[in-house]
């Protein structure tokens, strides 16, 4: 393989290397992107869901770095891409891209890693921001206004976390340390570890949206959880109660959390992620509604992430590029010639 890949550059061992998606112009900024040196980079700023478009900028490639599952990359798409070697993810591949499609034609996918800190503190920082109503405050404050709204404690208040994982585990620590009690909702698996960490399992799926006055969600993004949170589920949620939704807008069924809000059932909602992505315009029914704290999918958006995440990127591209490629989805892809 390491004769293939050194096909893939130039008499100088540098590859074309393209990196979509970078909104806030950081990527050329961070610490990590020196280890680029010498290869020929080009960075987007904006983000294009259109075939040809993607075509035109990804046609001259040799690697794509991905950050995230901002660009979907379909079949179609890499037929259309004969020069593309190797796609580096940041953090690991999820429903943008399928490996099995790359390997058939002879691409390579290389997966990083990243902090789950982040989303979780993010996650933290909308529960009190909604539950403090700090957003309208502060609006109200620039507005010339003085109070306007009674926010609630969280301490003694029950904080109903679906699925303990990496990030779940997190934020039920920060339930507890705030004096919340906190119970756990999930797979077997999940609820056992978390019953083993001393937190208490909700007795019933529907006990755990009735009971709970702040629900985090924490499931990974698959076919069989796409919609599982039901219009049923959000209904049984008490009227002063909050939903939070740091993790894959599709976990909710479609519009079912727009009209429950409306329905007041729950009363408040705190998102950080979208449907399609990203929202500009203010074209998204939730950005209209008083009762919901929304941010710009923000949760592992942050600078030593970043690091971790691109520089790990990097390290998988310059790797592969030498020869020696690590981190591959499918170890045993054949690089096509």
């Amino acid at each position: 393989m390491a004769d293939k890949i050194r096909e893939f550059t130039d008499e100088e061992g540098r590859m074309k290397i393209v990196i979509p998606d970078d909104y806030q112009d950081c990527i050329r900024h961070l610490e990590c992107f020196a280890r680029l040196a010498g290869h020929e980079v080009t960075i987007y700023n904006d983000s294009s869901a259109d075939e040809d478009e993607l075509v035109r900028r990804f046609a001259g490639a040799d690697a794509l770095v991905l950050i995230r599952e901002r660009t979907r990359i379909t079949p179609a798409l890499l037929d259309r891409l004969p020069r593309l070697r190797l796609v580096s993810q940041t953090g690991k591949v999820s429903n943008h891209i399928n490996v099995a499609d790359c390997s058939s034609r002879g691409i390579a996918v290389a997966e990083g890693k990243g902090d789950p800190g982040p989303t979780a503190e993010l996650t933290w920082a909308l529960v009190l921001c909604a539950m403090r109503h700090v957003p309208q405050e502060v609006a109200r404050l620039k507005g010339g206004q003085w109070q306007g709204s009674l926010g609630r404690q969280l301490r003694g208040r029950t904080l109903g976390v679906w699925s303990y994982g990496r990030i779940g585990k997190m934020v039920a620590g920060y339930g507890r340390a705030f004096g919340m009690r906190v119970w756990v909702w999930g797979r077997a698996g999940s609820v056992a570890e978390a019953r083993a960490d001393g937190f208490e399992p909700a007795p019933s799926r529907e006990a755990f949206f009735a009971e709970s006055d702040v629900i985090s969600l924490h499931v990974r993004l698959n076919a069989e959880t796409r919609g599982l949170v039901t219009a049923a589920d959000l209904a049984r949620m008490k009227r002063d109660a909050l939903i939070v939704n740091t993790s894959r807008a599709e976990l909710v069924a479609p519009g079912v959390l727009e009209a429950a809000l409306a329905a007041g059932r729950p009363g408040f909602a705190a998102v950080d992620v979208f449907e399609e992505e990203p929202v500009l315009g203010a074209r998204h029914a939730l950005l209209a509604m008083p009762n919901v704290v929304c941010t710009p999918h923000l949760g592992y958006v942050e600078r030593d992430n970043y690091e971790l995440y691109l520089g790990t990127a990097f390290d998988n591209l310059l790797a592969f590029a030498a020869g020696k490629p690590a981190n591959l989805a499918d170890p045993a892809v054949r690089i096509r010639p």
